[in-house]
C-alpha cells in the first residue's frame, strides 16, 4: 500500500518542505508516503467555480492509480490520532493506495468532494495549506507508529 498527499498550491516554504521530507523518510518501506504538488489555477478574472473546476481536472489526473480518496475539509470528521491510526490499519488490511487531498485557496470542487471516500479535518483552527501538509505528514507517521507499537506515540 502507498500513501500520497495531493496538495493544490505553489512550492511550500523551505521549512515545510524539510519537515515533510523528514516524515516521508521515516515512513516504513511497506507504507511509502509521497507528496504531489498540483498546480493551482491562475486567478485572473475567473470565478471561484471556474478555478475549482480547473483544479478538479488536475486533481483527477493526479488521483489516477489511487483506490481511496480522503479529502481534508473543515467540515470533515474530527479524528483523534488513535482513530486515524485505526483507519490507517483498516486501509492497510483492505489494501489499495490512498490519496489525501488538500485543496487550494478556494477549497475543493463540490463534485470532487462527493466522490471522496472520506473527509477529515486536522483542526478546528484555520491552518495555512503548507502547514496542513506538514501536520498531515506528522500525523500519518504517528498513526503508523501506533499501528506498529512504536514508542513515538505515548499515551498519557
Amino acid at each position: 500500500m502507498k500513501l500520497a498527499i495531493l496538495a493544490v498550491g505553489h512550492k511550500p516554504p523551505v521549512w515545510v518542505a524539510q519537515g515533510c521530507a523528514e516524515y516521508v523518510k521515516r515512513m516504513p518501506r511497506e507504507l511509502p508516503l509521497s507528496i504531489v504538488e498540483v498546480k493551482p489555477e491562475p486567478r485572473g478574472s475567473k470565478s471561484r467555480e471556474q478555478l475549482l473546476a480547473a483544479e478538479k481536472v488536475r486533481l483527477l489526473m493526479a488521483l489516477q492509480g489511487y483506490q481511496r480518496m480522503v479529502i481534508l475539509d473543515e467540515r470533515g470528521a474530527d479524528l483523534p490520532t488513535l482513530q486515524l491510526a485505526d483507519r490507517l490499519a483498516c486501509w492497510m488490511r483492505s489494501g489499495g493506495a490512498t490519496a489525501f487531498v488538500i485543496g487550494g485557496a478556494d477549497g475543493i470542487d463540490e463534485a470532487l468532494k462527493q466522490q471522496a471516500d472520506e473527509a477529515i479535518r486536522l483542526s478546528s483552527l484555520t491552518l495555512p495549506h503548507a502547514l496542513a501538509r506538514l501536520i498531515l505528514c506528522e500525523q500519518l507517521y504517528r498513526a503508523i507508529s501506533i499501528v506498529r507499537n512504536h514508542p513515538y506515540h505515548r499515551e498519557s
